[in-house]
């Protein structure tokens, strides 16, 4: 079975992260909803406070198949300011290891340098900070092992789009089908 970590930091946008929670397990996918605070609880931007899984310290990276970073402010600059958390993306980039984000988020792996030559995509507004990226208006872009999306009216794209990388194609878009998606 596949293992998604998604993390949380004070200032989460929920939709965005909730939603890739939610339509990974509905898939069987297994998911981690981890704090970077190591709190019990992490509470988003709209004030929406969520139970954590796990909490960063001694987190357990050894099967975990993805990253997933949320957007949101300030959420994203929360993650960034991680560095445990920075220090695991630049790892699994290195290896080959998918990571993710979405929103304001893409723009943590411009200022690191990894989206040179990529497809990316982002919050029309953070399209700047996607250094060396081809820019996409997409609502997902999969460029190697970096998935981006842009917001939170392509969260569902984005969560699907996990579905298909670790359950394949077909079970994505019967998932889209059960969700009444398009």
């Amino acid at each position: 079975m596949s293992k998604v970590a998604v993390f949380f930091a004070e200032g989460f946008e929920e939709i965005e992260a909730l939603t890739v929670v939610d339509i990974c397990r509905r898939a069987g996918v297994e998911v981690d909803m981890v704090s970077v605070a190591d709190k019990e609880f992490e509470t988003s931007s709209h004030k929406v406070t969520v139970k954590m899984d796990k909490n960063l310290s001694g987190y357990d990276f050894e099967n975990v198949d993805m990253l997933v970073l949320p957007g949101g402010i300030p959420g994203t600059p929360n993650l960034e300011a991680c560095t445990p958390l920075m220090k695991k993306i630049e790892e699994f980039y290195e290896n080959g290891k998918y990571i993710a984000a979405i929103c304001a988020a893409p723009s943590i792996f411009g200022h690191k340098g990894l989206l040179k030559g990529r497809n990316a995509c982002c919050y029309p507004s953070y399209e700047s900070h996607l250094e060396g990226a081809e820019v996409s208006k997409n609502p997902v872009e999969l460029d190697g092992n970096v998935l981006t999306s842009r917001g939170m009216g392509t969260a569902i794209d984005f969560g699907l789009a996990i579905v298909e990388i670790f359950c394949g194609k077909e079970k994505a878009e019967d998932l889209a089908g059960k969700i009444v998606y398009r």
